[in-house]
């Protein structure tokens, strides 16, 4: 009898989404540890078989000429280059001038200057980048606040993908994200959580179940340092 050929199944299509401000809320400090990003995406993609890692951000833009009516996205490059001479400028200011001309604190401009970098280098990994212009609003007692909420962005390509992909991986904790995970689960597609268990809505893992994932648990995998 002939033997029947080896039949291997298809891949199935996974995308992740990730939630920056949920997940990595206060960065190394707060997770304690530091996330090898190239780890992460290899993990995601050996684990999950995923095939795109959206990642969903804000940015300080400093002016930059950015139209949110053009662009769903800051487009990082071209930022990075405006902040890197900006900053430049502002180094060659005094400090009684940058005072004068509203300009930003040296320290501020070099800290979102290397958010900018590390944005360029999670591009450079193959992340596809979502990022939003950090808006600045004031609180109750007129003090001013930063805010960059991408769960609207992140909401859209969810649906945006539902016929295209079987499987989401979906980096993220928050609640308001319950009822399109719901949506899509009824329409048959797969949902896996993978979020900060202190940072995950309760009814967040109620819905995922068996299908939630801790993302503290990765630490020996994917932090800085570790052995791949």
């Amino acid at each position: 009898m002939d033997e029947l050929p080896d039949i291997q199944a298809e891949p199935i299509k996974t995308f992740a989404f990730i939630d920056a401000s949920n997940l990595f809320y206060g960065g190394q400090k707060s997770l304690g540890w530091s996330i090898d990003y190239e780890k992460l995406r290899d993990y995601l993609t050996e684990k999950y078989g995923v095939s795109r890692i959206y990642y969903f951000g804000g940015v300080e833009t400093y002016d930059f000429p950015y139209s949110y009516l053009e662009n769903e996205s800051v487009l990082i490059n071209p930022l990075y280059l405006y902040l890197e001479e900006l900053t430049k400028k502002t180094m060659r200011c005094s400090e009684e001038l940058r005072y004068s001309l509203f300009q930003p604190t040296l320290e501020q401009l070099s800290k979102d200057f290397k958010r900018a970098k590390f944005y360029k280098k999670l591009a450079g990994f193959g992340y596809y980048l979502i990022l939003k212009p950090v808006k600045t609003y004031y609180d109750e007692s007129g003090k001013p606040q930063k805010k960059a909420n991408c769960d609207v962005d992140m909401t859209y390509y969810l649906m945006l993908h539902e016929d295209e992909i079987e499987r989401n991986v979906v980096l993220s904790g928050d609640g308001d994200f319950l009822p399109v995970l719901k949506h899509l689960r009824s329409a048959g597609k797969e949902v896996i959580v993978l979020a900060r268990t202190p940072r995950t809505a309760k009814e967040i893992k109620q819905f995922a179940g068996d299908e939630f994932r801790d993302f503290e648990y990765l630490r020996e995998s994917i932090s800085m340092g570790t052995r791949g």
